[in-house]
């Protein structure tokens, strides 16, 4: 026994060196997958997986993380279950160059990776998601976590016939049972296992064409219909686009988008499916300041740089974030115009500027970085590679690249070796400049954003201006706002720093003339201490078509008028804001707190704000309500039971904010 325990762990260290992919190429899988008790989180069915030995071998595994049963039956006829609660163990004399068929049964409750949502209330909006990034799908399905194991996966879910089933691929047949529908899911070509992917929930959706005739697939849930338009606005456009430019044809079937309550990132690009968060479904006027964009093409673009062509490693990242994040914007340049372009790499550079001055940048092939170096300086990587190669060439390497490497995986210098084929240059020195020098070249880009956008020249001309003048006894910031034309350079004129600079009231005369909702809501953020002689002009903040404006004028002309607190409270009474409920909330602790306003309604609008603390609400409408409740001094007995419910939320940020304010309210008791 001992003997055998010790081959076993022997085998258990082997097998996490990741050395599998040398002896077998698994191929395909069919999984039918099904659900049990929902308020426990059951899930199980079986996974049929079809695979070749490259070389002679005694076993292999499959990746299975704390699943309560498994077993196999191998080709039909060898029934085991070796497991040791990570890896489902196949024991055989494989020989090299043969085919097998393993059938693998299983049943977990998983804590993670697979998400049940609200099933443990009445109400709420209950959904089922899957979020495997990195390498956690086998906390739910018996699949791989090495990246470059990449397999044709074919999804079969049963499910109650009230809801919708989204999953990767193309629907090929709905089963209809008594009271459930098997949902039969295609992929035609393979994907690592982190991006295998499901949505179950009650949605509606809406379906184009591309160009090139790929259908595009927009849910939505019921009641969002108005939001539908606002929320995917430029899909189709961004993704022809992208296609073109990109020069290598969209590779999967289709392409789905669903959104989804309390998910853990802005947006996931599991292969054809991404799910994003649903508090990017908006209306047009929240398109203003928080819209679905950049996510949408991001996540588009990792379609090709990340499912088609995957990392090796984490070394290697930025082949997947940088090239997404890059990408992102020419598609938003494409829509938005050059100076939105030029606008938003120049903020990046200020970003990776203050991340160089503070000491805290690494290289771009650290593993280790940060999402700022991965993404940003990774599409700042990719914008100057083009300046230094040309267009052609550049766009020639990336076509070779994606062609040559398809459905495999690349490292670095994969990527660089097609950019000097295509470019005939040596490209050592760009590569210890950029990618291995840990510091951010800022002088460099900023010369070149110079050279590129009128935008950014400008902007360099004003602020040397600017601070030679501001040393003058003779300085005004007004003739700086007839300068600058952009409307983003014109916030800046209203920055906290700058407003300290203002001694007369023309310049916000100007400024609330303009139809510029940005340089208006710049003004609401910044300007918190409002003369009496501005009152006027700032109380038409209210009106304006932003979430963001109205909230910060609210509760600025609350704070600075109190003889007018009524008015304001009235002028804004229906208004919800974003997805959060961002002026709702604040407008009932302002009335809560608002003693001559409307008394009889009280205990009405506490309710209310007390019940947004429910988990059946997302937990950004509930961190709000929490925040606004503990501020006002009246998180009472369900408040706390509904924050000590909030600590064990699967987003950690959220679980974090409930145990820190948690402790908070138990030290201010004390």
């Amino acid at each position: 026994m001992i003997r055998i325990l010790l081959v076993f762990f022997f085998f258990v260290n082997f097998i996490a060196e990741g050395q599998q992919a040398d002896y077998v190429d698994f191929k395909k899988a069919k999984a039918a997958i099904a659900f049990g008790d929902l308020s426990k989180k059951e899930v199980g069915g079986t996974i049929t997986y079809e695979f070749e030995i490259l070389q002679n071998t005694d076993s292999v595994y499959v990746d299975a993380v704390a699943f309560s049963e498994i077993k196999y039956v191998l080709d039909e006829t060898i029934a085991g279950s070796l497991y040791n609660g990570k890896h489902l163990i196949i024991k055989h004399p494989f020989k090299a160059n043969t085919n097998h068929k393993v059938t693998i049964a299983w049943k977990t409750s998983p804590k993670k990776a697979m998400y049940f949502i609200d099933w443990g209330f009445e109400e709420g909006n209950k959904q089922i998601w899957t979020q495997g990034q990195g390498k956690y799908t086998s906390n739910w399905l018996p699949s791989f976590d090495d990246m470059s194991e990449k397999v044709e996966f074919d999804l079969s879910i049963e499910f109650d016939k009230n809801y919708q089933v989204i999953a990767n691929g193309k629907l090929t047949n709905q089963q209809i049972n008594e009271s459930t529908i098997t949902w039969h899911y295609d992929m035609q070509k393979p994907m690592s296992s982190y991006l295998v992917a499901l949505a179950i929930g009650k949605y509606k959706k809406k379906v184009e064409k591309s160009k090139s005739g790929v259908p595009l697939e927009m849910y939505y849930y019921p009641e969002d219909s108005l939001k539908l338009e606002p929320t995917y606005r430029y899909t189709k456009p961004m993704f022809n686009f992208l296609e073109e430019e990109i020069g290598v044809k969209y590779p999967w079937q289709n392409y789905k988008q669903v959104p989804v309550k309390d998910f853990l990132y802005a947006g996931m690009e599991n292969t054809s499916t991404t799910i994003f968060a649903d508090s990017y479904v908006i209306d047009s006027i929240a398109f203003v300041d928080k819209n679905y964009v950049n996510v949408n093409a991001h996540e588009l673009a990792h379609q090709w740089f990340g499912n088609l062509v995957t990392e090796t490693s984490g070394t290697h990242h930025w082949l997947q974030e940088g090239f997404a994040t890059y990408y992102a914007l020419l598609a938003e340049k494409e829509v938005f115009g050059e100076d939105y372009y030029y606008w938003q790499l120049y903020e990046y550079a200020q970003e990776l500027l203050e991340q160089d001055t503070l000491g805290q940048n690494t290289s771009l092939l650290d593993p280790k970085s940060s999402s700022t170096t991965f993404y940003k300086k990774g599409a700042w990587v990719l914008h100057m590679l083009r300046e230094q190669v040309g267009d052609k060439a550049f766009k020639t390497a990336i076509k070779n690249y994606l062609i040559n490497y398809q459905f495999k995986n690349v490292e670095t210098d994969d990527f660089i070796r097609e950019v000097e084929k295509a470019s005939g240059k040596n490209l050592a020195g760009f590569v210890d400049d950029w990618l291995n020098d840990k510091s951010f070249n800022y002088s460099k880009c900023y010369d070149i954003l110079k050279n590129s956008s009128q935008i950014i020249s400008k902007l360099d001309v004003l602020e040397s201006e600017l601070l030679f003048s501001s040393h003058s006894p003779n300085f005004s910031l007004n003739r700086f706002i007839d300068k600058a034309t952009y409307s983003e350079i014109k916030k800046l004129i209203f920055s906290k720093e700058l407003i300290t600079l203002v001694e007369d009231y023309d310049i916000y005369i100007k400024a609330f003339s303009t139809k510029d909702l940005k340089v208006r809501q710049a003004i609401a953020i910044n300007l918190t201490e409002i003369p009496s002689e501005l009152r006027e002009d700032y109380e038409t903040l209210l009106n304006d078509k932003s979430y963001i404006t109205i909230e910060k004028a609210l509760f600025n002309l609350w704070l600075n008028f109190p003889q007018e607190r009524s008015k304001y409270l009235n002028k804004t009474k229906g208004i919800e804001g974003f997805n959060d409920k961002n002026i709702r909330i604040l407008w009932l602790a302002l009335a809560l707190v608002t003693e001559a306003f409307e008394p009889e309604n009280k205990k009405q609008y506490f309710d209310e704000l007390n019940n947004y603390t429910n988990p059946n609400y997302n937990f950004e409408i509930r961190q709000n309500a929490f925040l606004y409740l503990q501020q006002i001094n009246a998180c009472n007995s369900v408040c706390i039971e509904n924050l000590k419910q909030a600590t064990t939320h699967h987003s950690w940020q959220f679980s974090k904010f409930a145990k820190v304010m948690l402790e908070q309210i138990n030290t201010y008791k004390k």
